[in-house]
This record gives C-alpha cells, structure tokens and sequence, in this order.
C-alpha cells in the first residue's frame, strides 16, 4: 500500500513540476540564468532565446514590427551569452550549436514571410547567429582538439 501512494505522489510531482516550470515568466528565467553555475547557462540562455524568438513571430503576425525586432534583438543577445558561457566552460557545445542553427533557419524561416522593410534586421540576426554557429563548430573541432 504504502508503495502505491508513494509512486502515486512521484507521478503527480512530476506532472506538476513542468506546469510550473512552463509558468515562469520570462524576467524569472533571466535572472535564473544569470545566477546560475556557468555549466547550465547555456542552456537556460538558450530558453531565453528561443522564447523571444517565439515572441517575435508572434508580433510580426500581429503586426508590430517593433516590438518584434526588440524580441529579435534580445534573441541575438542572448544566444551570444549562451554562445560564451559554452565556450567559456567547453561543456553543452553542441547542443547550443544545434540551438542556434535552428533559431537562425527559424529567423530565416520568418524572414520570408515579411515586408521588405522587415525584412533587414532579421536577415541581420540570422547572420549573427551562423557566425555563433560557426564558431562554437570551430571550438568542438578546431585545431586545438
């Protein structure tokens, strides 16, 4: 009996934890991020990023250009961080550089569907981000390994 409710109390914390995790605002996972071991910030700057990016596509398809170029800059800022602390520890490497790729073929992706105009700053950030990409590819087989 006692087994049941304890691995019925597991089951619900662990429907309960990513609930909370979800509802984090974006402000909470910065500050997470910067006080963080500098082994897991990559990854949570990565969140950060991916989150804005979502952002972003959301304001261009609402129709704030604005707005949406902010969330595209915060990406491209925050992807950096992500970029460095890899670098900086030599750990979670690859699965920023995968991060990356993907946010900058996501901007690449939105690009397409803008006005002319709108289009300039994404392309920018989409740059910004393979240079990253490129880099931290250089880091994993670069001549130093």
């Amino acid at each position: 009996m006692r087994l049941r409710v304890t691995l019925m109390t597991l089951l619900l914390a662990g429907s309960v934890l990513p609930l909370a995790a979800k509802q984090e605002t974006l402000q909470e996972l910065i500050a997470r991020a910067e006080a963080a071991s500098p082994t897991d910030r990559p990854a949570l700057y990565i969140e950060v990023a991916e989150s804005q990016l979502k952002s972003a596509d959301e304001l261009y398809t609402a129709g704030k250009p604005d707005d949406a170029r902010t969330a595209v800059n915060d990406v491209v800022t925050y992807s950096q961080k992500a970029h460095d602390a890899a670098v900086q520890t030599e750990k979670k490497l690859k699965s920023t550089e995968i991060s990356i790729r993907k946010m900058a073929d996501r901007l690449r992706d939105i690009k397409r569907t803008l006005n002319f105009e709108d289009q300039a700053p994404v392309q920018a950030a989409a740059d910004t981000l393979e240079k990253l990409r490129t880099d931290l590819l250089a880091h994993m087989f670069g001549k130093g390994k």
